[in-house]
């Protein structure tokens, strides 16, 4: 089936956008593998200090330089359910290793974070920054000089962008990313959003809420819903970083040990030693980026990836931006409905049908690029197939050719709905995303007062005492990357479904972000410029008539325009965010934060990314 021609329109702007930071990208990894096994080229001190913790055996094939050696990248704690498994994986990854002619090494570990913790908390203004920071942990672990290959342990929000940034940094490696897979399911999406909004209206006291949160986060694993930790899942899937299928394999059963062993002795097979050599720079290009795009669109995943996959494409030297999501999501159709988009969990998606039905069914509508080289070989037609375990013994086959469920995962001919549900607002207050396939029709168009805030405790203070029961856009800004790390609003959620349940028109529109959480009221989310760079937001006054229109992608205060140019930026007193739980740490990566649209980078000189 020939690519849709949008695809291929997009996916050629990106490529001529691109073609000198590209080349030059190309052009180091190529320098970097031409300087041929690396532990070749370390001092006898060098490689003595490598090794000298290894067994015996290990030691010995180590200083041959003659087997892979593979570089164990890992996220694991055990406070957070997502990350609690990987504690096993690197044993078995280091026995698979041996059995394929490989040794495995744990290189190192990388921080992680629980938005879900920290959500509403100081400790959220890190969040964003923490996949900069886990970029350089990666980077540090292989800094090394001694891997052939890296296997990254990660899953959720921050994490997954992390590592595959610090693995594009050091390109000329393999890379395969290694999941955990989601818990069990628990108490279902829409009681817990039903306990959220009751609490939210003192209906119900904290004891209640508590003991439905336990209930729905309950076990090891990545939580249930279809949050920014599972959109990274199918991102790997879909770029042809993940062994196909293994995206949402439950933890600690045969299938997902089973893939981890795998997934090392696929790393060994595919790196400069031998004859099948799969860089992880070559498999990120134009092409996967713009399947990772159509992914997103297709399942109706996080928005925080208009920001994550622009920071992973530029580390490949691609530039991409919201544009590029607008123009695609209007050709590529809703085909999963999970929650908050729908009532039905990963699990529930995974069992009928999940990504390999996913996948084949944009391959069957020339929906995707075909074409890309993934880690299990050329073609993406790889991950049609899932994976099974036949008399213990791993094995791939077709993927259902039918939905197992249409409330949750349909065909392509018969979507939820025909366009990817993500748009760009643009307008005088700037550049937004919104996300509109969690928000029916009729709520899609706001026009209504402003009424604005400088933090989300002020609009929940508000809330709480009763002033908010009116048509109204919240205005919630200083919330940029250089404000404060755009800390996620999800919070907010609940009091404005409450208004908007009893037949107000409401919406909020911030410089803050929203997560892969966002639900059913419509929010324009990292508006850029944001507020601290002189973005137009600043300008907004209570009372003024903002309009938010999710169907034609207008976001605007309507002001006449000689009002508006007359109107200074309004500051605020920042100085509450910059101290207390180490965020006084984090001071010069505000400082160097680039904008919403170009991934809120703290490292490197990005450039301009609008067409």
């Amino acid at each position: 089936m020939a690519v849709h021609p949008t695809i291929t329109a997009v996916t050629e702007r990106i490529r001529q956008r691109s073609a000198a930071t590209r080349a030059a990208y190309l052009t180091r990894i190529e320098q970097a593998r031409a300087n041929g096994p690396v532990r070749k080229s370390l001092s006898c001190t060098n490689l003595a200090h490598s090794f000298a913790a290894s067994p015996a055996d290990d030691k010995a094939v180590l200083r041959a330089a003659r087997w892979p050696n593979i570089a164990i990248v890992s996220s694991y704690n055990d406070m957070l359910s997502a990350h609690q498994p990987l504690e096993r994986f690197p044993a078995l990854i280091k026995q698979a290793a041996r059995e394929a002619g490989a040794v495995a090494q744990f290189a190192g570990g990388v921080p992680a974070m629980c938005d879900g913790v920290t959500q509403g908390q100081p400790g959220m203004e890190l969040s964003l920054f923490s996949r900069d920071v886990i970029a350089m942990a990666t980077a540090v672990a292989l800094s090394h000089n001694t891997f052939d290959a890296v296997l990254c342990l990660g899953v959720c929000d921050k994490i997954v962008p992390g590592l595959l940034i610090g693995a594009l940094h050091f390109g000329h490696l393999p890379a395969i990313f290694v999941p955990g897979g989601p818990m069990p399911s628990g108490l279902p999406n829409a009681e817990k959003a039903k306990i959220r909004q009751l609490y939210a209206e003192g209906k119900v006291g904290r004891d209640a809420l508590l003991e439905s949160e336990s209930q729905s986060y309950h076990a090891p694993g990545t939580c249930t819903f279809y949050g920014t930790a599972n959109s990274n899942q199918m991102l790997m899937e879909i770029m042809g970083l993940h062994l196909p299928g293994s995206a949402f394999v439950p933890p600690n059963t045969p299938l997902r040990d089973t893939l981890t062993q795998a997934a090392a002795r696929r790393a060994a097979k595919i790196t400069a030693l031998g004859q099948d050599y799969i860089p992880v720079g070559r498999v990120v290009d134009e092409r996967s980026i713009v399947n990772g795009i159509i992914g997103l669109l297709a399942t109706g995943g996080s928005t925080n990836h208009t920001m994550h996959l622009v920071a992973m494409a530029h580390a490949a030297g691609i530039v991409i931006n919201w544009d590029d999501f607008s123009d695609l999501s209007a050709v590529i159709p809703l085909l999963a409905k999970v929650y908050p988009n729908g009532k039905a969990d990963v699990n529930q998606f995974h069992a009928a049908g999940g990504m390999g039905f996913l996948i084949g069914q944009l391959l069957d509508a020339g929906l995707v690029h075909g074409d890309t080289l993934t880690v299990a070989g050329e073609g993406l037609a790889h991950y049609r197939q899932e994976p099974f375990l036949a008399e213990g013994t791993l094995v791939w086959r077709p993927a259902p050719p039918q939905s197992g469920d249409e409330d949750i995962v349909r065909p392509a001919a018969r979507p939820f709905s025909p366009d990817g549900g993500l748009k760009l607002l643009s307008g005088n207050l700037g550049r937004a995303v919104i996300k509109t396939s969690a928000v029916k029709p009729e709520h899609r168009v706001v026009e209504a007062p402003a009424i604005v805030f400088n933090d989300q405790d002020e609009l929940m203070a508000a809330f709480e005492r009763g002033e908010l029961r009116r048509d109204f856009v919240a205005v919630v800004r200083y919330q940029g990357p250089r404000a404060n790390g755009m800390p996620e609003l999800h919070k907010l959620t609940p009091p404005l479904g409450v208004l908007q349940d009893e037949g107000f028109k409401v919406a909020l529109v911030t410089d803050g972000r929203m997560s892969g959480a966002s639900g059913k009221v419509p929010a324009a989310i990292h508006v850029t410029p944001e507020c601290l760079a002189g973005g137009a937001l600043a300008k907004v006054r209570t009372g003024d008539v903002i309009r938010l229109d999710g169907e034609y992608g207008v976001l605007e205060a309507r002001v006449s325009d000689a009002e508006w140019a007359m109107r200074q930026v309004e500051t605020v007193d920042l100085s509450g965010y910059q101290h207390g739980l180490g965020r006084e740490l984090f001071a010069v990566l505000r400082a160097s934060a680039a904008e919403a649209e170009q991934g809120g980078i703290t490292f490197m000189s990005v450039p301009a990314t609008s067409t």
